[in-house]
């Protein structure tokens, strides 16, 4: 999957984008344990459990699309559909893939998860993520993209300068998420260690993830991130990180926080400032907008209604072809008759041309029947007609 590029589209407000790993040993089982007990609570509607070779091969309600195909590395491919408020449907397809190499197996199961709703997205919605994955600390399907980093706790920032430079390199560049950067201006209790993404409403929860910087990574982590991302952190505070490119509206003034107060309370400033960055115009990075062409193009958990307008669509496709196929046969049989008659004058002999008639005048002029002037216009004389220029010089005596 393509690293440090960005699409210059935005992803759709009607979407839901994730990309993380999974670390245990058997991400498709609890994919498909986590699916049927919400089927069976009926909180989705259906869902689908896909080998993504036999779904690439598959004929779909949608045209395909090349960047439709999930790649030669998919493991497998779900898809879940489920209603929101007022009836809003919405579908969703998640892909696990294999490690890229050797060295990648110890940091799991890669997945990509893509939802796409009918009307614009709401932050109250459920998470699309804990449709696939249990929301359970018992399952480690939370971890990033970006090695060391996880969603649903706290990270800690890392100690050392170049770590702390090249991590917030990669949470800006690689990551499909919202990064934000808390200070604890002392250390917290047990209460002020919860994460503050726990006070999200839940289809914002699994998209942000939460750094803290300790009592004394007040400096360090100011001036790296001044350095390497132009934005900086107050004493006590909090940021939300920009990704890169940077969005010219971005404003670091504007979604810097100066007071977070880490004692188990609802952090209101902080959490309306992710709201509202959450609910900006996000760029999409490339690999994302496959993904999406691939719910949209790729999709097969089809309703009743679907597999109707689907079956209408082929009879007429099918009606289509058949129509194509009877005129090129047309075609064929008067260029194969075009081509005897040609044949015949040929070797006809009389040595006179052939007038065509007024209706073949006309037709189009067609490749065969420029083939038959060709051959008239090249053909010889005849051997066995009489040669009147002897017959009118005198015989010689």
């Amino acid at each position: 999957m393509a690293k440090n590029s960005v699409s210059s589209t935005t992803v759709p407000d009607t979407a839901w984008l994730g990309r993380g790993r999974h670390l245990g040993p058997e991400p498709e089982r609890d994919v498909r344990r986590n699916l049927l007990a919400l089927k069976a609570a009926r909180v989705i509607d259906d869902f689908l459990d896909l080998d993504p070779v036999e779904a690439a091969r598959s004929t779909d309600l949608y045209p395909r699309d090349a960047s439709a195909d999930p790649g030669p590395s998919a493991r497998r491919l779900f898809e879940a559909r489920w209603r929101v408020a007022d009836d809003v449907t919405v579908r969703a397809q998640l892909t696990t893939y294999e490690p890229e190499s050797r060295r990648a197996r110890s940091e799991g199961v890669s997945w990509v998860l893509a939802a796409e709703a009918e009307r614009a997205w709401e932050a109250s919605w459920p998470s699309p993520a804990t449709v696939f994955w249990p929301d359970s600390d018992q399952v480690a399907w939370d971890h990033e993209s970006v090695p060391g980093v996880r969603l649903r706790t706290t990270n800690h920032l890392p100690k050392d300068d170049d770590e702390l430079r090249r991590l917030l390199r990669a949470c800006t560049r690689q990551s499909w998420f919202i990064h934000v950067v808390v200070h604890e201006a002392m250390t917290p209790d047990a209460l002020g260690r919860r994460p503050v993404t726990a006070f999200l409403p839940p289809s914002l929860r699994h998209r942000v993830v939460e750094h803290r910087a300790t009592p004394d990574q007040a400096l360090i982590a100011d001036f790296v991130m001044k350095r390497e991302l132009g934005v900086g952190i107050p004493r006590g505070g909090a940021v939300i990180l920009p990704p890169t490119p940077q969005a010219p509206e971005y404003d670091a003034e504007h979604f810097t926080i100066r007071d977070v107060f880490l004692d188990g309370t609802e952090p209101t400033k902080l959490l309306d400032k992710i709201e509202e960055f959450a609910s900006r115009p996000q760029p999409m990075p490339a690999d994302a907008e496959q993904v999406l062409t691939r719910l949209r193009q790729g999709w097969h958990l089809l309703t009743t209604a679907e597999e109707l307008e689907h079956a209408r669509a082929m009879v007429t496709r099918y009606a289509k072809a058949l129509e194509a196929m009877t005129a090129s046969c047309d075609l064929y049989r008067e260029a194969a008759e075009s081509a005897l008659d040609a044949l015949a004058e040929a070797n006809s002999g009389d040595g006179a041309p052939r007038t065509a008639s007024p209706a073949a005048a006309k037709e189009d002029p067609s490749p065969w029947k420029t083939l038959t002037k060709t051959l008239a216009r090249f053909r010889g004389p005849n051997p066995q007609a009489p040669d009147t220029e002897a017959q009118q010089r005198p015989h010689d005596r």
